[in-house]
């Protein structure tokens, strides 16, 4: 049974299944299992970029067989809307120092790329040892700046997509399954 079938206040307001709970949790064996390989021997700070990340990445790093630490870094960019202002800036930033250390920055999905390109350009300035990306999500057709992907989840249609941690205003994070919402939710029109 997919994770959203019992949340009846959101069935009129989700079009369809993207990806079920059984392919992510299989695509985020197979990532970990990556991620493991080549990092081998070495110990691996996975920042996740709140809040759309937590799911996936409290998910990926139990599956990785290497030292992980975590933190978290949290940008706005969004707001309540759909579209991206363009104008990003850091809410919460990292914990720990990330000189010489191998991190591997960990994002639920990419569209633009304006979040990840800014991040990338600020953790860069810090001289890790290694910075790699991990997402979830890509949707390679919205893409406004070009963005090294090192792990990729999943390539989606653009589409605006809920669950497993991703949002609209805050709703649907909770669900298992990766879930088309209907564009009536979005734009302002009743279901």
């Amino acid at each position: 049974m997919h994770g959203w079938v019992g949340h009846n206040v959101y069935g009129a307001e989700l079009e369809r299944v993207l990806l079920d709970s059984a392919a992510i949790d299989r695509r985020v064996r197979e990532l970990g299992d990556s991620i493991s390989r080549d990092y081998a021997g070495r110990e691996l700070l996975a920042v996740g970029i709140l809040k759309g990340a937590l799911i996936f990445l409290a998910d990926l790093v139990r599956r990785l067989t290497v030292p992980v630490a975590i933190d978290f870094v949290a940008v706005g960019s969004y707001g309540a809307g759909t579209e991206s202002s363009g104008a990003v800036r850091i809410l919460k930033d990292l914990e720990q120092d990330i000189a010489g250390r191998h991190v591997l920055l960990v994002e639920d999905i990419v569209d633009t790329g304006l979040t990840l390109n800014y991040l990338l350009e600020i953790f860069r300035a810090r001289a890790p040892a290694s910075l790699r990306v991990c997402v979830l999500l890509d949707k390679p057709e919205r893409r406004r700046v070009p963005v090294p992907i090192d792990y990729c989840g999943f390539v989606i249609p653009d589409e605006f997509v809920v669950g497993y941690g991703l949002d609209y205003n805050e709703r649907y994070r909770h669900l298992s399954d990766i879930v088309v919402l209907r564009r009536e939710v979005y734009r302002g029109n009743s279901v």
